[in-house]
């Protein structure tokens, strides 16, 4: 296999990917997903790793911003759309890290990461449910 010609996938790539994974999201999940944003970047802007308190932007592959759906009113007026970001370069560094797992299951599994924390629910429960890294 030659890998002449070949690069790592871009950021409208790696979102095609995440269109995908929208695009398979069984119902009531598919209805969740169509109210909240999707944005893919390079990396994790500085003033989230701050906020965060991570140095590493490698350590981030994907963050939901908004207000869960079980923390949501009638009467709140958003400020901002529920948003969920993914981080190419540290998707792709996980990816090559892992070596075991194709990039648009890893991409998949992150989005679906972050898509729970929209439907409310916490990383143990999250956890619990999903096994995906073992």
């Amino acid at each position: 296999m030659s890998w002449e010609g070949r690069f790592a996938p871009s950021v409208d790539e790696l979102l095609a990917l995440v269109q995908s994974a929208i695009a398979a999201l069984p119902e009531p999940f598919a209805t969740a997903a169509r109210g909240v944003a999707v944005q893919v970047e390079d990396i994790a802007p500085d003033d989230i790793l701050d906020e965060l308190g991570i140095d590493d932007p490698l350590e981030l592959t994907g963050l939901y911003d908004g207000v869960p759906l079980t923390q949501k009113s009638l009467m709140d007026v958003a400020q901002q759309p529920d948003m969920i970001w993914l981080f190419r370069a540290a998707i792709l560094d996980e990816w090559c890290a892992r070596g075991d797992v194709a990039l648009d299951a890893l991409v998949t599994h992150v989005y679906v990461h972050e898509l729970a924390h929209h439907l409310g629910w916490s990383d143990e429960d999250i956890a619990t449910i999903d096994r995906w890294w073992e």
